[in-house]
């Protein structure tokens, strides 16, 4: 009988954990000019430890990176690994798979110890495979980025943590904050 409990409790540990992955990453970067260029990103980005394969496309400059599964995924690091190796992050989208998320406009969710703020969204509940674009400085064009800060009025957007703006909807100040939208 204890070996059936700690069967399902487990199983059931592992569904918890399981409802809120990334499981793809799909990234395009600018300043590539040839495939030796595209492969230096590739090298870069295959030594953090959650990504599992990468496939790239040269002419439009794309990455599809496949996450490893229960894997935490640090959207920073992957930026920082397109940078270290000499270019910069034109677009970034996510797919994650969110269960019961409810979201609004100009509010905050917590994912994987990190915030995700929802920018120009209708109110919804999310659930199932949910495609995340981020909006912030470093992940999109400066042009894209001047015009994603007049969809909110937030300090958040400017610093990329979280500030006063975000007192008392979570546990503590100066976490990473993504902005996104769907």
């Amino acid at each position: 009988m204890k070996t059936i409990i700690s069967f399902i409790s487990a199983f059931f540990i592992f569904i918890v954990s399981a409802n809120a992955q990334v499981s793809k990453i799909n990234l395009q970067a600018s300043g590539l000019t040839c495939s030796m260029c595209s492969n230096a990103i590739n090298k870069s980005l295959k030594t953090l430890s959650f990504i599992d394969n990468i496939k790239s496309n040269i002419k439009e400059s794309e990455f599809e990176i496949q996450i490893k599964p229960n894997s935490k995924v640090d959207f920073s690091a992957v930026k920082k690994k397109v940078e270290d190796a000499g270019f910069f992050v034109a677009k970034m989208e996510a797919i994650i798979d969110l269960q019961n998320i409810n979201i609004e406009n100009d509010a905050h969710i917590e994912f994987q110890g990190d915030v995700l703020h929802f920018m120009n969204v209708k109110p919804r509940l999310l659930n199932g495979l949910t495609q995340i674009r981020f909006l912030d400085k470093g992940y999109v064009s400066a042009k894209e980025y001047k015009k994603n800060s007049t969809m909110t009025s937030m300090n958040c957007f400017r610093s990329g943590k979280t500030v006063l703006c975000c007192e008392g909807k979570h546990q503590k100040a100066g976490q990473t904050l993504y902005h996104v939208t769907l």
